[in-house]
């Protein structure tokens, strides 16, 4: 890559980005002035600019912390390696056999991560959710199947309030804690309309060896073929998906 290719305060803004970790969420001006060898004014200048945007927050005492968004990209970035490979030939099998559209998810504290999907060839695709789209919990099949299966997904989905998307959307708590325990009963989760308007889809829990929960396996499509036999057809072939690549990771991971 050529100089004029690059353009220096962004690469320069990247690298304070460097100076946070797990284990040092929180880094000041002055020490990210030291350690990057940036005056003040130009490193308040570029993480302004990340404040701005969303993905750093600055206290009171003007130190910095990472925001959500960041994580987002981080769980799709992860996504990239031994997971989504391990997942996409399971996705595009579910695509394939069923013409709908097939995904695989992240959870994070903001939702439900797409970071993968492969679309089927039938004329009604779920066009409206993407890579990179963050799904609430309490909606959809594969996000309720990740409150169903992380507790503390579940117990913050039932403390706080629930928007409506569709006449379908669960949004009661009680009404939302009976339907985790179905999907914790059932090893997946039907949803018949409730994020998208004629859209419904099944999903099931991929999970790691000590089986907490890592992504979600679904499959969407038009509601008219999630019903009866068709559903169940479909809900089967979902949740056989996702315990194969559970087996896949415990190999992967030994």
């Amino acid at each position: 890559m050529t100089e004029r290719e690059t353009v220096g305060s962004v690469l320069r803004a990247c690298g304070l980005l460097g100076h946070f970790s797990a284990a040092r969420p929180v880094v000041t001006l002055a020490e990210l002035a030291v350690e990057s060898g940036l005056n003040k004014p130009t490193v308040h200048r570029l993480m302004s600019t990340f404040v701005e945007a969303g993905w750093v927050d600055r206290d009171a005492q003007g130190a910095y912390s990472i925001r959500m968004p960041l994580f987002v990209i981080a769980s799709a970035a992860l996504a990239d390696g031994d997971l989504r490979a391990l997942a996409r030939s399971d996705l595009e099998a579910l695509a394939a056999r069923f013409g709908d559209t097939a995904f695989l998810m992240l959870p994070a504290d903001a939702g439900a991560v797409v970071v993968d999907r492969v679309q089927g060839g039938r004329s009604l695709q779920v066009t409206g959710i993407g890579v990179g789209t963050v799904l609430p919990f309490h909606a959809a099949a594969g996000p309720v199947v990740m409150a169903a299966y992380d507790d503390a997904i579940g117990r913050r989905l039932l403390a706080a309030p629930a928007t409506a998307y569709t006449d379908a959307t669960v949004v009661e708590a009680d009404a939302l804690e009976a339907r985790l325990q179905e999907v914790r009963r059932d090893g997946g989760a039907l949803s018949h309309g409730d994020y998208l308007d004629g859209v419904s889809a099944v999903a099931a829990p991929v999970l790691g060896r000590a089986g907490e929960l890592v992504a979600t396996l679904s499959l969407g499509g038009p509601s008219s073929d999630f019903t009866d036999a068709a559903g169940a057809e479909r809900f089967s072939a979902v949740v056989e998906a996702a315990d194969r690549l559970t087996q896949s990771l415990a190999i992967v991971s030994a």
